[in-house]
């Protein structure tokens, strides 16, 4: 039989051994659910990252107490490090599953200071869609609310 809810720790996992402290980290915050680092491949000074203590893949396996509580320590880092380093804005990035482009599979969340010229491109090719594709998908995704997703 599946365990009905996901393990709380994968020994295999990096950001779980930090959560644990089995692996060295820069510590900047800590509360019961959430743990903020300094990112060790950081773009600009006071790049930080916030974890998950529990081990949740993506942002799908977060029930909402838990997201809640991540993206409140996302929002007290960002105040920080507007704050603590003079940032001309900040950007916080979080990516799900290989196709959005996360690459460490334990929810976490880049807080990331920013400057005009700094450097960091974050870009898409925007597509324009029609209103009324528009309307199909928002149909669509108000359907799957509706149905308890």
């Amino acid at each position: 039989m599946q365990p009905t809810t996901p393990p709380d720790h994968d020994p295999n996992c990096v950001f779980c051994r930090i959560a644990r402290g089995e692996l060295p980290s820069s510590k900047v915050y800590e509360d019961a659910d959430t743990l903020a680092i300094m990112d060790i491949q950081s773009v600009n000074p006071g790049h930080m990252l916030v974890l998950v203590k529990p081990h949740r893949a993506n942002v799908y396996a977060l029930d909402d107490a838990l997201a809640g509580a991540a993206f409140r320590t996302a929002a007290r880092m960002a105040r920080a490090a507007k704050k603590a380093t003079g940032c001309e804005g900040v950007t916080l990035v979080q990516a799900n599953e290989k196709a959005g482009a996360q690459t460490v599979f334990h929810f976490h969340i880049h807080v990331l200071p920013r400057w005009e010229g700094d450097g960091m491109e974050l870009a898409w090719p925007v597509k324009n869609p029609p209103r009324e594709a528009l309307e199909e998908m928002a149909v669509k995704l108000r359907d799957v609310l509706a149905a308890g997703g």
